[in-house]
């Protein structure tokens, strides 16, 4: 994708277009020769608004090449299109400002607004409800039927089985093979994996305990001061998965950040094991008993220029074995890594590589060993698995349920609504920063995904619905 969108050139072969070889030393050659991107890590200004976003790279111009930008025609483009499409973005936004999952719809809305033929989409789908992805790829059935082509790169097996015309498995940098849409999940998953995979989560019964994580009346602000949790209430038993369930940016973010600490809660209170942790550091709440996989590894989960060995002990490097103050001991750092990257399958050339060079899914496993290493009272998983491959996956999975049947509590959030159901034992779904209802893992997709969408009425805490529609209300300001 870097390659065909002029990001990186290649060191052999050729790229072809209409017939034609082509060379791309740009995105912007890359959209004169028609191709569009909407990338996994989000290519934005932070600073920019939304609109000034769309508009980089095509700005629309008043009285000709030279005159003045057209902010006017490009924010009239951006409601436009994101109303058309369902895709809810505010223009006038700072994208600095917006949650993961809105930076995404942005990403889809810019690439929207180019004239292209060719257009490579790199899981447009992970921050959607059910019915939104229904109508994102409804979108790309009419740019399909309008004679444009679409690149559409996923790992959810169900949705490149209904839209793809041909399936292309690629496996450590090679195409494996070509399959038809008719081919089944599991031997995909082989293809993808190497090996035979698992796609259903293996899991008994839970067996609660005590209360290990309680919430009570939290309200959190976001960036722009504006309520984003509004009083959300709910209890993580020990030796059970609690899933929170919704479309990114519906407060899941500032929820995780406010019970880790790392976000000033304005109201409410977070305790662990019945001892108050509100407005304690984030340090003291991990030494406390709580592992923590943040949605964004390479923001906040990772030091890519560290080594693996360094990265696995950044929350306890400064005790023994691993250290003592300000001096580090090596040695113990380097053999303790060795044993995790074999107890949790980590593909590295060795210990001291730079975590920055691993695959995706071998970072995200690098973090879960380093959390998991330790005994637990309370596992935080904020989006464990995005972007990471099939047999990555069925791993994390089976060591979240591993940690559950050791007496763990685990908050799982996740805008996977299949990872969701597959790993909890109830099922809080979260809307405009509140709980609309908590259901169990066994509620049709459907149901759940008007729950996704702000529908309440009729909802009596088992998925049924007197077949009512009512949005919630707007969360309040701060």
């Amino acid at each position: 994708m870097n390659v065909l969108y002029g990001l990186l050139q290649p060191d052999e072969g050729e790229i072809i277009v209409d017939g034609v070889p082509v060379t791309i030393r740009s995105p912007r050659d890359a959209i004169n020769a028609g191709i569009g991107m909407v990338h996994q890590h989000f290519m934005l200004v932070p600073v920019f608004t939304v609109t000034d976003n769309v508009m980089l790279g095509h700005e629309p111009a008043r009285g000709g090449p030279l005159g003045w930008l057209d902010r006017r025609r490009a924010r009239r483009e951006v409601v436009e299109i994101s109303s058309r499409y369902g895709l809810r973005v505010e223009p006038d936004a700072v994208v600095e400002d917006l949650p993961v999952g809105v930076q995404q719809r942005v990403e889809i809305v810019k690439a929207l607004t180019r004239e292209v033929n060719l257009l490579i989409l790199d899981e447009p789908t992970a921050v959607l409800t059910p019915q939104e992805t229904d109508e994102l790829l409804n979108v790309m059935r009419t740019l399909k039927d309008s004679g444009k082509s679409i690149v559409f790169i996923t790992h959810k097996l169900k949705e490149v089985k209904a839209i793809a015309d041909r399936i292309t498995v690629i496996r450590r940098g090679r195409v494996v093979g070509t399959a038809p849409p008719d081919t089944s999940e599991e031997d995909l998953a082989a293809m993808m994996v190497g090996r035979s995979v698992i796609l259903q989560v293996e899991k008994g019964p839970s067996r609660p305990g005590e209360p290990v994580l309680q919430v009570a009346g939290l309200v959190v602000n976001d960036e722009r001061g504006q309520r984003a949790v509004a009083g959300v209430d709910l209890e993580v038993r020990a030796g059970e998965v609690l899933g929170i369930a919704g479309v990114q940016g519906n407060g899941q973010t500032e929820l995780v950040e406010a019970i880790m600490g790392l976000r000033p809660v304005v109201a409410g209170t977070v305790a662990l094991s019945g001892v108050p942790i509100t407005g304690r550091r984030t340090k003291d709440i991990l030494r406390a008993g709580v592992g923590y996989v943040p949605e964004d590894r390479s923001v906040d989960g990772l030091v890519k220029e560290f080594t693996v060995a360094e990265n696995l002990v950044l929350d306890i490097y400064d005790r023994p074995p691993y250290g003592n103050g300000l001096l580090l001991r090596p040695e113990s750092i380097v053999a303790s890594a060795k044993e995790r990257i074999g107890q949790f399958d980590v593909r590295t050339p060795s210990a001291e590589a730079a975590v920055g060079t691993l695959s995706g899914g071998n970072q995200q496993k690098v973090i879960v060993a380093r959390e998991m290493s330790r005994p637990l009272k309370l596992f935080v998983a904020a989006q464990p698995t995005r972007g990471v491959d099939v047999g990555s996956i069925e791993f994390i999975h089976n060591r979240v349920i591993h940690e559950r049947d050791a007496g763990t509590a685990v908050l799982l959030v996740s805008s996977e609504l299949d990872e969701v159901q597959s790993l909890a034992d109830r099922i809080a779904v979260m809307y405009r920063g509140k709980i609309l209802a908590v259901v169990p893992p066994d509620t049709p997709r459907e149901e759940i995904g008007l729950l996704m969408a702000g529908v309440t009425a009729g909802v009596d805490g088992r998925g049924t619905s007197d077949g009512k529609v009512e949005a919630a209300p707007e969360p309040e300001s701060a």
